[in-house]
């Protein structure tokens, strides 16, 4: 592969581990719920500032498949949280030409969440400004599980022949179909994992850690994170440019 220098350039298309939500409020003798609250709110912040950023796609990973081991206080709260910030944000984000999306099994979710989820979609489908993506109930594995399934389905089908198996064959059945891969996957809160999440999208994403809390992160702190990005020489296997 040539290399591929894209130095100076913003990311299209940045996604966040929004980590560090329970961490903030119990440090301060709160309940994890108030500071799951408080990281919404910022992400009210971040969605208005992205478009002047030059994001065109927002992807946030707020529930993952592993985040129903937590306690059913918390679960049924995020839960609410969630439908709350559908039902609160669905005219902003409109007005603001965000298309709001969401990528994850639903089969799990309270139907009238479903619901909202699917209403707002529909509402914002035409939107252009800023890609919002949620992630909901997502996890990378099951992403791909279900994306081959999905495959499976269509083979036995006739709709595709085993030997057009191919990357794109499975990328055109991800939750993210059609949408550029990330350029930029930031974490929040210092942990250095990626935990499950657009696992086959990030192969070349760049990584960025923060040991801020999301509930702290602010326009400013993406804004510095962007310039440094814009520094970075992305060469996706080639080698450096002289």
């Amino acid at each position: 592969m040539a290399a591929k220098d894209i130095t100076g350039s913003a990311p299209a298309h940045v996604a966040i581990i929004m980590d560090g939500n329970g961490r903030w409020a119990t440090s301060r003798g709160w309940p994890r719920l108030v500071g799951h609250r408080r990281g919404a709110e910022c992400v009210r912040t971040i969605v208005e500032a992205a478009p002047g950023l030059g994001i065109r796609y927002l992807t946030i990973y707020a529930f993952s498949t592993e985040n129903w081991r937590r306690s059913t206080e918390e679960v049924l709260g995020l839960m609410k949280i969630f439908a709350r910030y559908i039902q609160s944000e669905a005219d902003r984000l409109h007005k603001e030409g965000v298309r709001l999306r969401f990528i994850g099994g639903r089969d799990r979710l309270d139907p009238k969440l479903q619901k909202l989820m699917a209403g707002i979609e529909a509402k914002t489908s035409a939107n252009d400004r800023l890609h919002l993506t949620v992630a909901i109930n997502y996890g990378g594995r099951d992403e791909l599980a279900r994306a081959a399934g999905k495959l499976a389905q269509d083979i036995a089908a006739g709709k595709i022949s085993p030997d057009a198996v191919d990357e794109a064959a499975l990328e055109a059945r991800l939750d993210t179909a059609g949408m550029p891969d990330p350029d930029l996957v930031i974490r929040t809160s210092g942990e250095k994992r990626t935990s499950n999440y657009l696992i086959w999208q990030s192969a070349y994403a760049e990584y960025v850690f923060t040991d801020t809390l999301w509930p702290d992160f602010t326009p400013a702190e993406l804004a510095g994170i962007l310039d440094r990005f814009a520094m970075r020489e992305r060469r996706f296997g080639g080698a450096l440019t002289a």
